[in-house]
């Protein structure tokens, strides 16, 4: 829970009762914070109601096990995690790596791989109400293809994009990784500050940032791994960054205790996210780990972010106008979205009963 009010708490409370602006550090970009916003007559557009209770195997998934994928190929049996390399890459391992260059026109090849991620062979489920023994397998199963990839590729993104609202193209609850030669542009924005930082105060940036947050008004959960904190920069309305306590620079870095107690940490913060507005949240989450054949990747601490689009029950936040054209700007204030989230009751693991499944047609 939050701790007493600390040294400048209460000219942030005068200052967040105005327009104002937040300076992230991990990117070097800063943010407008519109607080009061929320009070417009109009606020969007509405997102449709979720639809009803899922069935545990669906015949026409080309997630569900024993299913035929659009391209013919057939998913085994799986009854844990299941990883395929995606039918329809965004990258491919056999791109060519010539490029162009005239002038202010450049252009190069880029060489990778698409993954995607089974996390259960149910299709009724999602990550937050897998039992705790099956979210481990995710998280394992996260770290171990991170190293596979990574010895072939400078990045590898682990990401889940879930709901419509977000894109996901199947409710089966499933991710992807998609891996690279480059480093992306937001890797590259979070590796350069995180190498500052450590070149002039000996310290890792997020660790540092944990020691500042730990118990504040931001937190959101904390356990003895981890930290989750809507940060004090949040673009998005109910933004979680989830930060390792412990060095640990990519997943395969954590001990058995850190994977365990992120299982507990995901449960906790998932369940907060679809009893905020009593129904299945939508959001794009993703793991940031050090790039791999990097010098000075000491500096990196492994972290997740999740990003929600939902201001309201039924309605979205909008990136557009202003935030395109400017700066990112947000609705409310990172403090009052975290007592939100920490106000929402979350409930205990519950293993749901093995359903009956219809042989696969």
């Amino acid at each position: 829970m939050p701790s007493e009010a600390r040294p400048g708490d209460a000219s942030l409370e005068r200052l967040a009762s105005e327009p104002h602006r937040r300076y992230n550090p991990l990117i070097d970009e800063w943010v407008l914070v519109s607080a009061g916003r929320g009070r417009r007559p109009w606020l969007g557009a509405e997102e449709p109601e979720p639809d009803g209770a899922g069935v545990a195997f669906d015949p026409d998934c080309y997630l569900c096990p024993g299913n035929v994928r659009a391209k013919g190929h057939v998913n085994p049996e799986y009854t844990e995690t299941f990883v395929f390399t995606n039918d329809f890459s965004a990258l491919r391992p056999d791109t060519t790596t010539s490029a162009y260059d005239t002038g202010l026109l450049r252009a190069e090849g880029e060489r990778g791989l698409c993954r995607v991620v089974c996390f259960s062979p149910r299709h009724d489920l999602t990550l937050g109400r897998m039992p705790p023994d099956a979210v481990r397998r995710v998280i394992d199963m996260w770290a171990d293809q991170t190293e596979e990839l990574g010895a072939r590729h400078r990045w590898v993104q682990v990401f889940e994009n879930r709901g419509e609202a977000m894109g996901a193209s199947n409710p089966h609850p499933h991710g992807q990784i998609w891996a690279g030669t480059a480093l992306p542009n937001e890797g590259a924005r979070e590796l350069a500050a995180q190498r500052a930082h450590l070149a002039r105060t000996g310290q890792r940036l997020l660790l540092d940032y944990v020691d500042q947050e730990s118990t504040g008004p931001r937190v959101v959960t904390e356990t003895a791994d981890w930290l989750a904190v809507v940060p004090f920069w949040a673009a998005w309305p109910f933004e979680i960054l989830l930060i390792a306590k412990r060095p640990a620079a990519r997943l395969s870095e954590l001990d058995d205790a850190a994977r365990d107690d992120l299982t507990v940490v995901l449960h906790d913060l998932l369940g907060r996210y679809d009893g905020l507005f009593k129904r299945p949240f939508p959001y794009s989450m993703g793991w940031h780990q050090a790039p791999f054949g990097e010098d000075g990747t000491d500096a990196w601490q492994v972290h997740a972010h999740f990003y929600p689009p939902l201001l309201f029950a039924k309605v979205r936040k909008f990136m557009v106008g202003y935030e395109l054209l400017a700066e990112t700007q947000r609705d409310l204030t990172a403090e009052e979205a975290a007592a939100r989230l920490r106000a929402v009751p979350v409930r205990p693991f519950r293993v749901l009963a093995d359903a009956p499944q219809p042989d696969p047609v």
